[in-house]
């Protein structure tokens, strides 16, 4: 159901990233696992994919569902959060994080941690639907810390990128990629 519900959005921010192959990638809060798949192809055969995730249950069918993967070394799945990521400075590419920021509590302190951990050249991409359209559904009231868009760009900014601001669709609900780059890298 994740992935049904977020195929759009994930696959607008794999191709956010702008991937040719061989790359070192991650989905940090991979949730479904679409976004995995969709980086282990646009990654290439030599690319390397990380999936982050504080669930042991997803962790778990992820393992399932990519065994080929994991055993060939391609995809990597660690157990952490975006507050502390296991990477070292300037090991990703790139990543991708879609509907995940409503379960952090300190914006500054998860993205400072994604932008450390990005290459020089590297992108991130955020993806959030709408708040006003997330505010109208009955799910949103069980653990969903609810943002407007402004304030996650200010926190990515903030963090040291320079955010692009993208959206896709043009009726309910309208999701949001906040693709931040480091300064002195223009797209």
């Amino acid at each position: 159901m994740l992935n049904k519900g977020n195929a759009t959005t994930v696959a607008a921010a794999v191709d956010a990233l702008a991937l040719t192959g061989g790359e070192t990638v991650a989905d940090i809060g991979f949730g479904g696992g679409l976004g995995l798949d969709l980086l282990l192809d646009a990654s290439g055969d030599t690319g390397r994919v990380h999936g982050v995730e504080p669930s042991a249950d997803m962790l778990d069918r992820a393992r399932r569902s990519h065994r080929d993967a994991v055993a060939s070394g391609r995809l990597e799945l660690h157990e952490a959060t975006m507050s502390a990521l296991p990477f070292a400075d300037g090991a990703l590419a790139g990543w991708i994080s879609v509907n995940t920021v409503y379960f952090v509590d300190d914006l500054d302190v998860a993205f400072r941690e994604t932008a450390r951990v990005l290459a020089p050249a590297g992108t991130g991409v955020i993806g959030i639907a709408d708040p006003a359209w997330m505010g109208r559904q009955p799910f949103t009231r069980h653990g969903f810390t609810l943002r407007p868009v402004a304030d996650v760009v200010a926190a990515l900014a903030a963090a040291g990128l320079d955010v692009e601001h993208r959206t896709l669709g043009d009726r309910d609900p309208v999701f949001h990629l906040l693709v931040g780059t480091r300064p002195s890298v223009r797209r």
